[in-house]
């Protein structure tokens, strides 16, 4: 029997999602606290790979047992009370048993926020940027990742994937009050390390380094020494992961 399972995540203490031989996952936490409430062995697959120190509003992973779960909420509240405070698990629900929460997921989207004064209360969930932008030339430029799907030029280098083209949905920055800014982005995939790459070289735009001219350069490049610096981890978070109707069994 196949699950996913919906989760929530501060990704301040962490190494990232996935297992690390050197440090503390979220996946580990997640698989172990199952194991205990399941009493059996128990794998998860994440929808996706957030690096260290990034958040997530919604994370989903599937995993499997050889039987019903005959009360998915009693699981899922067990889980919260095994589960550090800044892990929370939202929902457990069957689907078709070769659904995968990966190579299934159709969308997902991520936000980067961040704030340009010091807010403590934000500290691990914005980035400061203390500098003057210039918001309209950075949406002119973030409206070029729709006209293109190569993104070899924001991705991680020597990644295990057979391509880097994404299909870029939405792109653009809203400023959310007058001291914070947030970037909306959706795509059917992203490379790793992708969002922080744009965002880093969408920040240069905005502080008038780049030329929303010089962006679109940059993606045709499709070489990741010609982008910026990526932006720091504490202002992403996924916060949406899409999958269609057909691999829900409830």
């Amino acid at each position: 029997m196949r699950y996913f399972i919906t989760i929530r995540y501060l990704g301040t203490r962490y190494c990232g999602w996935q297992r690390q031989p050197n440090g503390l996952s979220v996946q580990q936490c997640l698989e172990e606290a199952l194991s205990t409430v399941l009493r059996v062995s128990v794998s998860v697959v994440g929808a996706g790979r957030t690096d260290a120190g990034v958040h997530a509003d919604k994370m989903i992973a599937h995993f499997d047992v050889e039987s019903p779960l005959s009360d998915s909420t009693s699981v899922v509240r067990a889980l919260n009370s095994l589960l550090p405070p800044d892990i929370a698990v939202y929902e457990i629900r069957r689907v078709q048993a070769e659904a995968h929460a990966r190579f299934d997921a159709i969308a997902r989207r991520y936000r980067y926020t961040i704030v340009q004064r010091k807010d403590p209360m934000r500290m691990h969930t914005a980035a400061r940027c203390g500098y003057g932008l210039n918001v309209e030339r950075m949406n002119e430029a973030a409206a070029l990742l729709l006209e293109y799907q190569d993104m070899t030029s924001f991705s991680k280098l020597h990644t295990d994937v057979k391509t880097n083209n994404c299909i870029v949905t939405e792109a653009r920055w809203e400023c959310a009050d007058d001291c914070q800014l947030i970037f909306h982005i959706s795509a059917n995939r992203f490379l790793r390390n992708m969002v922080r790459a744009v965002v880093g070289t969408l920040l240069d735009v905005g502080r008038g380094r780049l030329s929303v001219d010089d962006f679109r350069k940059i993606i045709e490049a499709r070489d990741r020494s010609q982008a910026s610096t990526s932006a720091p981890a504490e202002g992403l978070s996924l916060v949406e992961i899409e999958y269609p109707a057909s691999v829900w069994l409830d």
